[in-house]
């Protein structure tokens, strides 16, 4: 797992140590300016993503920003609070968003990645990936709910509820994997309600979708091997795993998230035991049994639109009236 020099994880409120600025470097927020951390780096040396409160998101490096909470301490009480540079003379001041626990507002936490897959070894590092529903005061003011952290250190990613259903209902691979993942660390009654309806996410969408990421991995491996004569292994491990599991969801309208029964045959093509024409041939031949899984499938053509947003209304609404997730 990677270190986490910085101390600062997604969902962190900051003060931008200098000013912000958008294209042709015109002004968008003075020096000062208060945001929330959407994204931090994934290597030493990268740059935060901080959302400010107009939905303006900016890459600063950690030189470049301070933890709002040591900024308000480092001011003392009489300066406690208040911004070092005046608010542009042609707007309102920054707003800063209100006081933010990611942690408080977490409704379903799963594992995902290899050790899901049954592809782990000791080493492997531990992915997470999870639902926040944004209390109602973030989701309704100006500063607005982010649609998603990301926390590198950590190697987690947190899709706010909304932007996670519509994923779902696009058949995002990496998003109903995450519904059906066989390793659930934190699920609260919310959850529990959206796992009973996680069938309804599933339809002959599959088909295009895990096919397009699986074409698109196949063009980058092409283009290595014309440009450099090489092939990302693991790349191509994941591309045979997103077509074997396709083809299984169509069956049996689950999604079969672990793929242990071809673990010795995938791990043998991640640590490139394989030549890649026997690897391209197999690829091929999951291809071909894609196409016959959709001919065969119970499937419905479209996903249920209507549950997903009736659940997504009860969501809020239980939010905003009571706070519970």
């Amino acid at each position: 797992m990677s270190h986490q020099p910085h101390n600062i994880s997604a969902g962190t409120q900051v003060v931008s140590l200098i000013a912000v600025r958008g294209t042709n470097d015109s002004l968008v927020h003075p020096r000062g300016a208060v945001g929330v951390v959407t994204r931090t780096p994934a290597v030493a040396g990268e740059k935060f993503l901080v959302r400010f409160p107009d939905g303006f998101e900016k890459s600063l490096a950690r030189s470049e920003l301070e933890v709002l909470q040591h900024f308000k301490s480092r001011l003392g009480p009489v300066g406690r609070g208040v911004l070092t540079a005046p608010p542009p003379a042609d707007g309102p001041p920054d707003l800063a968003p209100a006081a933010f626990d990611l942690e408080s507002f977490i409704l379903y936490r799963c594992v995902v990645g290899s050790r899901a897959y049954g592809l782990d070894h000791d080493d492997s590092d531990t992915d997470r990936r999870g639902i926040y529903l944004a209390p109602a005061d973030l989701h309704w003011s100006l500063f607005g709910a982010p649609e998603q952290f990301e926390d590198h250190a950590a190697q987690s990613c947190y899709w706010e509820l909304q932007k996670f259903l519509t994923m779902a209902l696009k058949a995002n691979p990496n998003i109903l994997e995450c519904l059906y993942s066989p390793l659930v660390e934190k699920i609260t009654p919310l959850g529990e309600e959206l796992l009973t309806l996680r069938s309804g996410f599933l339809s002959q969408m599959i088909f295009q979708t895990f096919n397009g990421y699986a074409m698109s991995q196949f063009k980058k491996i092409e283009q290595d091997i014309r440009n450099h004569g090489t092939v990302r292994w693991k790349h191509a491990m994941h591309l045979l795993r997103l077509l074997l599991t396709g083809a299984a969801t169509l069956r049996l309208a689950r999604v079969p998230v672990r793929v242990e029964a071809h673990r010795d045959r995938l791990l043998a093509v991640k640590h490139g035991a394989l030549p890649w024409p026997a690897v391209d041939a197999w690829r091929q031949e999951l291809h071909r049994d894609f196409e016959l899984a959709l001919a065969e499938t119970h499937l419905p053509e479209r996903p249920d639109y209507e549950a997903a947003n009736r659940f997504l209304i009860k969501a809020r609404r239980a939010m905003a009236m009571t706070g519970e997730r």
